[in-house]
């Protein structure tokens, strides 16, 4: 009937059928997968950007407590360390995450340690129940003044009287001096002179302390023997020779002026001093004189920091002669507090040492006489048959080379941080020079004004030692 609406009657088999194709039929199957992994590459960018803006906080964070505590330990700082610190997290508006600051400092360090807490809220790891994320930074930093003792070894033999070394030696050797003892290092620093020549005079302070067979006053050097050279030590044990007092020249002058042991006030050992006047003073009166025996005096500049030394270091601060500040030195090796470092300079090589034979060495008026007469000019003077009767080499070059060598290990062996110097040498003595160092980068081959740079360097470098961060 027209106008009216109709109805299919759908049987049960019908239905059966229906079901049976909507239930074959996949289509929007992957609109759902889709959909899920969409969901879930979601909620894991999600987790990525709350983990990435969470380390750009902590990030920020751990660079502002570096930076903080590196500065408020600086003993140059004249602020409060912890205020410091603050000033830091304020500026970079960080300070709801710096929770303490502690500061420990004494007379030759600061150490500051800084802790930071706090967290970062997530936007997507909420969902997951996580709402923030950790921010926790940590930083320490120390600075750190050691104790310092330092041998410095110089060369006055005669060849550095020739090309202006002498003066430029002077210059070099003060500038090390106002460069590495300053006022923060008051009582933490101590530099010992040690000059040489054909031998080192030991001075009388020291050369009364020890055990010798004393024969004459003319001067106060030790004629060491090889096995000497094989330690660092000073023996207290043993009774050392006296060194002959005699030059050996072909000139008459009356007394002798160029004897082999020197005997001028300024040419003797100056131990264990932080007074900058002082030591330039000493060093402004170097004269160019006699033989190298670089040996010898790499030798004293080893003992002086060995602990061997130190009855010696106790009675010269009794008598008054050095610093009380340094009456415990040279301390010993493991003194985690103390660096030992010694600088050799030479401008030549070694030479054949030359005694009297002891028959002609072996009384008062004997002395007296080589004190007067210098021996080649004695001899070449007088008819005396064999000159082979009255003098011997002691050791030559090569086995003075050997001796050096020996206690330039010895000195390593020790910890004892060595430099070396090779002033306007030959390649030869630049090889033996460069051995006795530590290490080829602590060896410095210079030409004229050049030496001052090399010793501004070292001493620099001793002042990076000495600051610990």
């Amino acid at each position: 009937m027209p106008g009216k609406w109709t109805s299919k009657l759908i049987t049960l088999p019908g239905l059966r059928r229906r079901s049976a194709r909507f239930a074959r039929d996949e289509a929007g199957t992957m609109t759902i997968f889709a959909v899920s992994m969409i969901m879930m590459m979601i909620l894991v960018c999600g987790i990525g950007v709350d983990i990435m803006r969470n380390e750009m906080e902590r990030t920020s964070v751990q660079a502002t407590i570096d930076r903080a505590v590196l500065a408020a330990a600086d003993l140059d700082q004249t602020l409060d360390p912890e205020a410091v610190v603050r000033d830091y997290f304020d500026k970079a508006d960080l300070s709801e995450f710096l929770t303490s600051v502690h500061v420990d400092e004494g007379l030759n360090f600061r150490t500051v340690t800084a802790v930071a807490d706090g967290t970062t809220p997530t936007r997507f790891m909420r969902l997951m129940g996580v709402d923030d994320l950790p921010v926790p930074a940590r930083g320490q930093a120390e600075e750190r003044v050691q104790n310092v003792e330092i041998s410095l070894v110089l060369d006055i033999s005669g060849s550095m009287g020739r090309n202006s070394k002498m003066d430029n030696l002077q210059d070099a050797a003060k500038t090390f001096v106002d460069t590495v003892i300053q006022d923060e290092t008051d009582d933490l620093i101590s530099v010992s002179l040690i000059p040489y020549t054909a031998q080192v005079n030991a001075g009388p302070n020291i050369y009364n302390e020890l055990n010798t067979d004393h024969r004459h006053n003319f001067s106060h050097c030790i004629d060491f023997i090889e096995e000497d050279f094989d330690t660092a030590t000073i023996s207290f044990a043993r009774v050392y020779e006296q060194m002959q007092h005699f030059e050996e020249g072909y000139w008459y002058s009356n007394p002798i002026s160029n004897p082999g042991c020197p005997q001028q006030d300024y040419e003797r050992i100056l131990p264990f001093s932080q007074d900058k006047n002082i030591l330039k003073s000493r060093i402004d009166d170097y004269r160019a004189r006699a033989n190298t025996s670089i040996h010898i005096g790499m030798k004293w500049g080893v003992a002086l920091l060995d602990p061997s030394f130190r009855p010696i270091t106790q009675q010269l601060s009794l008598d008054k002669k050095i610093d009380s500040a340094f009456s415990d030195r040279p301390v010993a090796y493991d003194d985690v507090e103390t660096i030992k470092t010694l600088l050799l300079m030479t401008d030549g090589e070694n030479v054949n040492t030359t005694r009297i034979q002891d028959w002609y060495y072996n009384s008062a008026s004997e002395y007296a006489h080589w004190a007067k007469y210098p021996l080649y000019w004695y001899l070449n003077n007088h008819n005396v048959g064999s000159w082979s009767n009255w003098r011997y080499t002691k050791y030559t070059s090569s086995q003075a080379d050997n001796m050096l060598s020996n206690i330039c290990d010895a000195a390593k062996d020790e910890g004892i941080v060595v430099w070396s110097i090779g002033f306007e040498v030959t390649n030869y003595s630049a090889g033996i020079m460069e051995d006795c160092a530590s290490s080829p980068s602590h060896f410095f081959r210079v030409e004229g004004i050049e030496i001052t740079e090399a010793f501004e360097a070292i001493a620099k470098q001793i002042n990076q030692l000495r600051l610990t961060q």
